[in-house]
């Protein structure tokens, strides 16, 4: 018997008892490789020396002090750190303790805005299907996660959705990408008319499209028009970063890579890489300063925000990533690992679409890779996935209801930045034993596992796999 309540009860859970590197090792001795960062959150591994030791120094001097009463070094420090990296005027950081609480702090800052600057009919926001922005009320109100929100759907603020940017299902044959991104800004021109203009806050969106549909890198072209559009009616950018920032796609920030500067950048995850929870809010001066020389008091705030110890972890974790020209690591592997994945799954019938962007990967999963049609939501594969993957010791990120909230399989793999290419291989073999034993089984496909052809030695960190390709891959069972 557990006394915590776990988030699904019913569900056993082995117990981590150790983190080395890339490995978590259970109370058992089995290492699993955590290709996934846990949700991308682990991006220098685990028992990092120089972050522990950073974490001890700030025990030494204080670990917390109230936010209303004092600042800490290390609160300056961060924030210093992030002002001066950040694209544009994004020169001031607000700190939380996670995503959500950035994204709940982005709502409420962009509403106080308008309402200091005398618009105080901007309330809308505007978001994206299939987009995930937290698991608070607020950020829930606005995420196009329909599984999350359905059960609280009464409780929910009213918010408005746009197409997410789906270039997989939702680009056209007869337009490029640069077309569908325009098309898309302009259907967000559009319902910014139909709500009128004046009644707009915020378009909230992630740079990266994250958990709900499986690593989503914009159109080319897309970002920047979204900037023009909400330019045109002075409404707010909001980018959600808290998965895809922080280094993740290869950059700092991942809007840096699309030439677009919002107005507010939410952090979270990789900005501490999970050594303590900390999330942050980066806003412009036109933000700032209107809060400044209005009301001089941002109507929110929490008990732990600016927290002296979870700064100073995440400064450490940043300072390391500069100094030792991770996000280098981060291109090249990203590269290394979206290459392999091609060259194992080219014909694999399930396999979809491999996408990303840097060490932020996504494998969307198809019951005919045709038509793409999305495998029957009843084998509930996201799941069988990752029960496989950890018998085979390797950790992902698998969810369900890619396409539509219902139907649809996607994986998602955010190794550590300190991975070697060895360990890339390594996370690639694993995978692709996981998933020929998932979707090769009688169960799902009757003609196929005798023609296929798996070697895995579960005692080395490396397994190595030979496949022989079935010759009638197309008629998978699971289409």
């Amino acid at each position: 018997m557990s006394y915590v309540f776990h988030r699904q009860p019913r569900q056993s859970l082995p117990a981590a008892a150790k983190g080395q590197g890339i490995h978590v090792i259970d109370q058992q001795g089995k290492r699993y490789i955590d290709a996934s960062g846990g949700a991308a959150v682990t991006s220098l591994g685990h028992g990092h020396p120089v972050i522990t030791q950073a974490i001890k120094d700030q025990l030494d001097q204080i670990a917390y002090v109230h936010s209303s009463f004092f600042t800490t070094q290390a609160t300056e420090e961060l924030a210093e750190f992030l002002a001066t990296r950040a694209p544009g005027d994004l020169n001031h950081v607000y700190f939380g303790s996670g995503g959500s609480e950035a994204i709940e702090a982005a709502i409420k800052l962009a509403r106080q805005y308008f309402v200091e600057i005398g618009q105080p009919t901007r309330r809308h926001f505007i978001t994206r299907r299939q987009s995930y922005h937290g698991n608070t009320l607020g950020a829930l109100s606005i995420s196009g996660n329909e599984l999350r929100r359905e059960a609280f759907r009464p409780l929910l603020m009213p918010s408005t959705q746009v197409s997410p940017c789906y270039l997989y299902r939702g680009q056209r044959h007869d337009e490029t990408e640069e077309q569908y991104g325009q098309r898309l800004a302009d259907e967000l021109d559009e319902r910014i008319r139909a709500l009128g203009p004046e009644n707009v806050a915020a378009f909230v969106a992630e740079t990266v499209g994250g958990a709900t549909a499986g690593v989503l890198p914009p159109a080319q072209g897309y970002l920047k028009r979204v900037r023009e559009v909400c330019d045109r009616y002075g409404v707010l950018l909001i980018l959600d970063e808290v998965m895809a920032g922080m280094g993740r796609t290869g950059t700092l920030f991942a809007c840096e890579q699309y030439d677009v500067v919002p107005d507010m950048v939410a952090l979270a995850k990789g900005l501490g890489a999970g050594y303590q929870p900390i999330g942050a809010l980066v806003a412009n001066d036109r933000i700032y300063d209107a809060i400044v020389a209005g009301s001089g008091s941002f109507q929110h705030g929490h008990t732990y925000m600016g927290h002296a110890t979870a700064c100073a972890a995440a400064l450490a974790v940043q300072r390391y990533i500069e100094d030792n020209n991770l996000l280098q690591n981060v291109r090249e592997r990203g590269q290394q690992m979206r290459r392999e994945l091609r060259e194992a799954l080219a014909d694999h019938p399930n396999v979809g679409d491999i996408r990303g962007v840097g060490l932020f990967i996504g494998i969307e999963l198809v019951g005919n890779k045709r038509t793409r049609q999305p495998l029957e939501p009843a084998l509930r594969t996201h799941v069988r996935l990752k029960k496989q993957a950890m018998q085979h010791g390797l950790m992902m990120y698998p969810a369900g209801g890619t396409v539509d909230g219902a139907r649809g399989d996607h994986v998602l793999f955010a190794p550590p930045f300190i991975c070697t290419a060895n360990d890339i291989t390594s996370i690639v073999n694993r995978f692709v034993q996981t998933l020929y034993d998932v979707l090769y089984t009688p169960a799902v496909v009757h003609s196929v596992p005798s023609t296929v052809s798996i070697d895995f030695d579960r005692n080395t960190t490396h397994g190595q796999i030979a496949i022989r390709r079935p010759e009638h891959a197309e008629h998978s069972a699971a289409g």
